[in-house]
């Protein structure tokens, strides 16, 4: 990582994919385990094309070309929103289970290749394509409605869709808090689609303006806002032929339809969570008479968090299940009627994603960490007893892909000091080819530190501290997420392309990150005192970062910054507000500004509801403190923003104005959540440093 040096720009922090990170992705097997395709882009930009490699000769190929030039609608463009998806081309594909046919949506069409050929087989906006196992039937949603093509032709399975009602997609709550993408599930035989029936008509239409474009434009989203209701969403179960729905019963109480499998034997499992987010429940249907069955019961509290390791043995009909009721999340087994059979794994660690089960071997492969949550590795555990084995040698982050046969799998890794590479090993471990070597990167930039500091009678917080060669007494910045679900402090190559911490360094900061209480990845004992009363455990914890940092004798902490974006944006704030001695400026990123102006989902699971916490939401909310602020404050918003409304940064605003607090805005009008234009980007990393070599430096 060494060349000539001229210093990083705006513009190069600005700029996608960061050195090193023009990697393959959607890293997938054929169904016989003969190729590993990915989606990669040679000219090392974000538009991105379809290659394989043969799994027996590594030789690499590119092999599908986006079929033409697209358009976006405005559909999937919300859809990618909730996946964060900044790429083009061609952004995903599919393979059938058991035959080498391959699905490939792109630009609203739809286009399946088989025996050599890529034909386009359905258009006019469809969305979330789906394939049988052996490839004979394909199912997709369009016009709100779910549609079925074979032998018979293109038929539609599904009707009544209207302005707020839809049939086979999940409804925003579902994509964007539950990481459920989907809204029908095909049975793997693909003679009945289960689907849910969708109803917002009754939730308040919440407008967004377009501001900055020549023509008027007004989105109308139906937002459920924490404590109001939500989407009606109903369950059925239709004939693939078409015909008349079956209508399940779901349990009667508020939830959510969190996730749906069929199980080998023809049943229909359905995840329910209840409302409060503190018991899931697994029921089992079955699909031609709608008979219900409570399979098992998980009640965990503070709060449950969803997974996706359900997975079946069909010889014996069992299945694995995770939960964190020990306090770390740990795999079972459980019989088909639902009895524990026996805890697979133990201890004071997490096994966080179940990647595949070897149904033959009785083997579950997952992925997690035993000895440090700032890495991540590959283990497999026999179903039947025993301790797990560790697969990835090499420290740093490995995330898998494992082949259908279990003859390899593949090795996405990367650390601080290695860019990504990706390796197709055997399943020992051994290397059998380079699919990706680690990129050389011009760039002159150090690895951050990585430290383990202690507090409050034994609290162990993760910290990174990227520091300018030589620094004494240097001002300081605090990025800051400080959020549930989120890590910012890993052995990742992400860390050292974190290119705005390094122009910060190269201007003479030192930039500091902390993983706070109610981070991820470190059990719920580590993410529940956040629990109803948010921004204020996690501020203390980034003060004694801070304090920390002091005590090594480096930095001048009576010059810190802070500045993130999200729940960084309210970090941000609420450190401003809460510890206004230790942080003296900060640029705040979309913030949420009230809890009561975000949605149901999130906002429920950590905070109750306005209504059951009313004094937890007053002590949350930024606007609480807006007359106790003193240090120089930046508000950035993108102001089509459909997840943190712009109305969070209005609201804030009016509050300052009303206390008579001097404050600064930067709003970028055509800017959703994630700001796309590479234009705005570089503008809002320009004025971030000027603002903080104005204030600190």
């Amino acid at each position: 990582m060494t060349a000539e040096h001229k210093g990083l720009t705006p513009e190069d922090v600005a700029r996608y994919p960061r050195p090193g990170m023009a990697i393959p992705r959607r890293i997938k097997y054929s169904p016989d385990s003969g190729f590993i395709t990915y989606l990669f882009s040679s000219a090392g930009d974000l538009a991105l094309e379809l290659w394989r490699l043969d799994a027996s000769t590594g030789h690499q190929e590119r092999w599908l070309a986006p079929p033409g030039a697209t358009t976006i609608s405005r559909e999937e463009e919300l859809r990618r929103e909730r996946t964060r998806t900044l790429e083009v081309g061609i952004t995903d594909y599919l393979w059938a289970e058991k035959a080498n046919l391959l699905l490939m949506p792109f630009g609203g069409d739809l286009y399946r290749w088989r025996e050599g050929r890529l034909e386009q087989i359905a258009g006019g906006g469809v969305v979330d394509p789906k394939v049988t196992a052996g490839g004979s039937r394909v199912f997709f949603v369009r016009d709100g409605e779910v549609w079925c093509i074979d032998d018979g032709g293109e038929r539609v399975l599904t009707t009544g869709s209207s302005p707020g009602v839809t049939n086979g997609l999940a409804e925003f709550i579902a994509q964007e808090e539950l990481g459920r993408a989907s809204g029908y599930w095909p049975s793997p035989d693909g003679s009945l689609v289960a689907f849910a029936h969708v109803d917002e008509r009754h939730i308040p239409l919440y407008p967004i303006v377009h501001q900055g474009t020549a023509q008027v434009e007004v989105e109308e989203h139906r937002y459920p806002f924490s404590g109001a209701a939500n989407a009606r969403v109903k369950l059925a179960v239709v004939a693939a032929t078409g015909g008349k729905p079956l209508h399940l019963e779901l349990p009667d109480e508020e939830g959510y339809i969190a996730r749906v499998d069929w199980h080998p034997d023809g049943r229909l499992f359905v995840q329910w969570l209840r409302r409060d987010w503190q018991r899931i429940t697994l029921l089992a249907y079955q699909p031609t008479t709608g008979e219900r069955v409570e399979i098992l019961v998980d009640e965990v509290k503070p709060w449950v968090n969803l997974h996706n390791d359900l997975r079946f043995l069909p010889a014996t009909g069992e299945f694995t299940w995770s939960s964190e009721r020990t306090g770390f999340r740990h795999l079972y087994l459980h019989a088909p009627d639902g009895r524990m059979l026996r805890q697979i794994t133990h201890g004071d660690w997490p096994t966080e994603t179940v990647v595949a089960l070897d149904s033959d071997r009785r083997e579950v492969y997952f992925t997690g960490w035993l000895r440090t949550p700032v890495e991540q590795h590959l283990f497999r555990v026999s179903l039947d007893g025993g301790e797990p084995v560790r697969l990835t040698a090499d420290p740093g982050m490995h995330a898998v892909e494992i082949a259908p046969d279990f003859s390899s799998f593949v090795d996405m890794h990367d650390s601080r000091a290695r860019p990504p590479s990706v390796t197709v090993r055997g399943m020992k471990g051994e290397s059998r080819h380079t699919l990706h070597a680690s990129a050389a990167v011009d760039l002159d930039i150090a690895p951050p530190e990585l430290h383990e500091l202690s507090i409050d009678g034994g609290v162990r917080l993760h910290a990174a501290v990227y520091r300018p060669p030589g620094s004494d007494h240097a001002p300081v910045v605090v990025e800051a997420y400080g959020g549930p679900t989120a890590q910012t402090v890993t052995d990742s190559w992400s860390m050292t392309v974190d290119l705005r911490a390094q122009m910060l360094v190269e201007q003479g900061f030192i930039v500091l990150k902390v993983d706070n209480r109610g981070s991820a990845r470190r059990g719920l004992a580590f993410e529940a005192p956040i629990a109803r009363h948010m921004g204020d455990v996690e501020v203390h914890d980034q003060v004694a970062g801070v304090r920390w940092l002091e005590s090594l004798g480096i930095a001048d902490t009576s010059r810190v910054g802070i500045t993130g974006w999200s729940y960084g944006g309210y970090m941000t704030l609420m450190s401003l507000l809460k510890a206004p001695d230790v942080f003296k400026a900060g640029v705040a990123g979309a913030p949420v500004t009230d809890w009561d102006g975000y949605d149901t989902g999130y906002t429920e699971k950590y905070m109750g509801t306005p209504q059951n916490n009313p004094d937890g939401y007053r002590d949350a909310s930024v606007i609480t403190y807006a007359a106790s602020l003193r240090g120089r404050l930046l508000l950035v918003h993108g102001m089509i923003d459909e997840n943190v409304h712009f109305r969070h940064t209005a609201r804030l605003i009016q509050a300052l104005i009303d206390a008579g607090r001097p404050y600064e805005t930067l709003l970028y009008p055509n800017e959703r959540h994630l700001p796309r234009s590479e234009r705005d980007r570089a503008d809002m990393e320009r004025r971030l440093l000027e603002f903080f070599k104005k204030h600190l430096a």
